[in-house]
């Protein structure tokens, strides 16, 4: 059993800054990559930011440079600092990681989401 347990959602100011946070805890051997994606009322869900374990980060356009994705491997969780944020970054933010666990299964989890919103 693993969980994605999010925090750090809410309601914000157009400009403002918000950190969201993905703890995962379980039967975990290791969190291979992770990532922060979202999902709009009547859109498709889309990757905003994603981290491998050696740190590589790749963004969606729409975030780069005002989103900055980053984890901490000894307390198994992962973070998203979202600066300059504007009313089309409303949207629920899931957690997603890669999980080996002790039997050595990959296996994909998500977090149950949290509420971005973002006021003009």
């Amino acid at each position: 059993q693993v969980q994605l347990v999010e925090s750090g959602g809410g309601l914000v100011q157009a400009g403002g800054s918000l950190r969201l946070s993905c703890a995962a805890s379980g039967n975990i051997f290791s969190i291979n990559a992770m990532g922060w994606y979202r999902q709009a009322p009547g859109k498709q869900r889309e990757l905003v930011a994603a981290i491998t374990s050696g740190s590589a980060t790749n963004y969606a356009d729409s975030v780069k440079g005002r989103f900055t994705i980053s984890r901490d491997n000894a307390k198994n969780t992962l973070y998203l600092q979202m600066n300059s944020l504007k009313p089309e970054d409303t949207a629920v933010y899931y957690c997603n990681a890669e999980i080996l666990d002790f039997r050595k299964v990959y296996t994909d989890y998500w977090g149950q989401g949290t509420q971005v919103t973002v006021s003009s």
